[in-house]
């Protein structure tokens, strides 16, 4: 075999198998990354239809209200007189960057399903969720409050408006199960008188629980 031969089979070779260690590197990668777990199911990524992954979701309409986060002790306080539990399912409405629900579960193994009309606080829950180590017994849905089934509550938080909070009343006052506890921070809920009233550094936070008969005033 002469010289020229030898030379251009072994560049042909090289050529070769540079080209085959490009090509398999972005196959591997697709691969890791499909097999990665969600952080919302405990599924493979590729197993979770895009429909039900909220943050692909345009966002439907505006929000209700501003998004201004809880204080930390305000959240502690709110859980505290709540006195949530493992066994407790715990609704967030506008749930925001998922720090009541997150906090329930990582100091009280709580199970929590934050509700928000934005995505990108629905991507900040979910990231925080898994800072925190509980993506499991936590799930963050991109939904409009007023269109929500909240009757699997045990336990339900707000931090809205007043209105907001007075338009809700009704819903939260029909599908609830007697005795579920509601905590809300800053604002009341009218002529519904809470079962406590405490301060907190400055804020108020209103509990109740949903009583075995509803007043026609309050529906």
């Amino acid at each position: 075999m002469n010289f020229k031969k030898i030379l251009f089979l072994l560049v042909t070779g090289v050529s070769i198998t540079s080209l085959g260690i490009a090509g398999c590197a972005p196959q591997q990668q697709d691969l890791e990354a499909g097999t990665q777990p969600s952080t919302l199911t405990g599924q493979t990524e590729t197993e979770i239809p895009a429909a039900t992954t909220p943050t692909t979701q345009p966002q439907e309409r505006p929000g209700d209200v501003p998004y201004v986060p809880t204080p930390q002790p305000v959240v502690d306080a709110m859980l505290k007189v709540a006195k949530v539990g493992k066994n407790d399912l715990l609704y967030d409405l506008g749930s925001g960057d998922g720090r009541i629900v997150n906090t329930a579960a990582q100091k009280f193994g709580t199970q929590g399903f934050g509700i928000d009309i934005d995505p990108q606080r629905i991507k900040e829950a979910n990231e925080n969720a898994k800072k925190a180590g509980v993506s499991d017994r936590v799930k963050f849905v991109q939904q409009d409050l007023f269109k929500t089934d909240f009757s699997k509550a045990t336990v339900v938080t707000l931090y809205l408006l007043p209105e907001i909070n007075l338009k809700l009343r009704p819903k939260l006052l029909s599908e609830l199960k007697p005795g579920t506890r509601i905590v809300s921070h800053a604002f009341d809920m009218g002529d519904w008188k809470p079962d406590q009233t405490l301060t907190v550094e400055g804020k108020t936070i209103y509990y109740w629980v949903v009583p075995d008969k509803v007043p026609a005033n309050l529906r």
